[in-house]
């Protein structure tokens, strides 16, 4: 059987790996849009968090085996078609992710000092289509919408230590613009309570660790609380102490002295308006509508009571989630969740399309979750062959017919060995400058350096 996998981030890479393990014969090929694989894992993952990036020697030993091939800067839906893709190959898995953000829909989101948090991570982290968003670090608070671990993430990449950040692999022009930035205070609001926080104690300590700058948490918040979680889940349970230990405990006279920075975490507001400066152009401030709870637990919804409170600040993040958009028209899309309609990754009403990852589910979950989630839409075509419902009896062409639509286009694929080209030349520019690697950001380098 010939395979054929979109989209060459954790989703696609685990779904390649899964079905060459458990089928001896099975040749997969990954398709990615830009030169460089990985997503989310060079693009998402913190800088400082190089531990998770390790799965990327795991993905490289699938690419590298004899049955897999990796095509990179070749844009699935505008490049090539899915239609063109089903003719040449006997099933396709549409494993892209979410290349777009969820959007707040309030006044003033569009003023500038204004950024999502997917495109300032994407910004620091060296993909390419955010490199030119030059955020505006020149004010002193910044206000982060959303109590995820991305809204952690760029919490303490503003606030770090620039010593901490040079050793890491974020971007030169990141690195320089951080240096001179002004920011020194940074609140994390969310709409609901702290026993709705979505992320995990790991990130939480991180930030309550980190060096130079102080959490400051609102007693007030966390009163009652200890009891609130006694029958909680383990994980939400030990979350919550330690918010409530960190509130309640008096810190070292050290740490305060030591503290030119700090952060905190704002509940039960939710925002209405960014506030324009008196020329109207830039952000100054968010208006909060302050929400009461309905219900306990996840559950909980936040309702407004009526007050408004106003929160100064010259840069906002909103961190309220990725969004998944639709790839070819050809495709079935479910604009309201922001995914494939599907059945255990088999797409609905089109035989032979699969799809994992966070286009299947929905953009939720760690690197282990889209683990999992590929190995089960790997299963189901591995099923699907064997229950003879995938014909192989008609043999399909494969990356021999993609490839003759893509020359008739103009496009030329970037296969593994030319990306390991890159690789080794970022991280030799890497050892130049004390880091593990120095990204190069800009797709037309890439191609140049490989001689495209």
């Amino acid at each position: 059987p010939r395979l054929c996998v979109v989209g060459g981030g954790p989703a696609g890479f685990y779904t390649a790996q899964h079905l060459l393990k458990h089928h001896d014969r099975a040749q997969v090929d990954i398709y990615e849009k830009l030169p460089v694989p990985f997503g989310l894992v060079r693009f998402g993952v913190a800088p400082d968090h190089p531990e998770v990036k390790n799965v990327i020697n795991t993905f490289t030993q699938t690419a590298r085996s004899d049955r897999c091939s990796y095509y990179g800067n070749v844009a699935v839906g505008k490049d090539v078609m899915v239609g063109e893709l089903q003719q040449a190959y006997h099933a396709v898995v549409l494993s892209y992710g979410a290349e777009d953000n969820r959007v707040l829909g309030i006044p003033g989101e569009n003023l500038a000092g204004v950024y999502s948090a997917r495109a300032f991570v994407g910004w620091y982290n060296g993909l390419p289509e955010n490199q030119h968003l030059k955020p505006d670090l020149s004010c002193e608070t910044a206000l982060v919408l959303g109590h995820g671990n991305v809204a952690l993430d760029v919490a303490r990449i503003l606030l770090s230590p620039l010593d901490l950040l040079r050793k890491t692999d974020i971007t030169a022009s990141s690195l320089a613009a951080l240096a001179c930035s002004k920011v020194k205070r940074v609140w994390l609001v969310g709409r609901r309570g702290p026993l709705q926080v979505a992320f995990t104690i790991k990130e939480l300590r991180e930030m309550i660790n980190l060096p130079g700058a102080r959490p400051v948490l609102d007693p007030a918040d966390f009163t009652g609380l200890r009891n609130a979680v006694k029958d909680a889940p383990r994980p939400r349970k030990r979350l919550t102490e330690l918010m409530v230990k960190t509130a309640l405990e008096k810190p070292g006279e050290k740490t305060v002295e030591a503290a030119t920075r700090e952060w905190g975490l704002r509940f039960q507001r939710s925002p209405q308006e960014v506030l324009p400066t008196a020329d109207g152009t830039r952000a100054r401030g968010v208006r909060m509508a302050l929400t009461r709870l309905e219900g306990s637990g996840d559950s909980a919804q936040a309702v407004p009571t009526g007050e408004v409170e106003e929160l100064e600040c010259g840069l906002v993040l909103s961190s309220i989630g990725y969004r998944s958009l639709p790839l070819d028209p050809a495709v079935p899309f479910d604009p309201q969740h922001g995914i494939i309609p599907n059945s255990s990754g088999r797409v609905q009403g089109a035989p032979g399309l699969y799809c994992s990852g966070w286009v299947k589910r929905g953009p939720t979950g760690v690197i282990i979750t889209t683990m999992n989630d590929s190995f089960d839409t790997a299963q189901s075509v591995l099923e699907d062959l064997q229950a003879g419902v995938l014909d192989v009896s008609v043999s399909r062409e494969g990356f021999g017919a993609v490839g003759s639509i893509l020359r008739s286009r103009g496009v030329r694929p970037v296969s593994f060995s030319d990306w390991e080209k890159i690789d080794a030349a970022e991280v030799a520019r890497g050892k130049a400058a004390g880091k593990p690697r120095e990204k190069i950001v800009d797709p037309k380098e890439m191609l140049q350096l490989i001689g495209h």
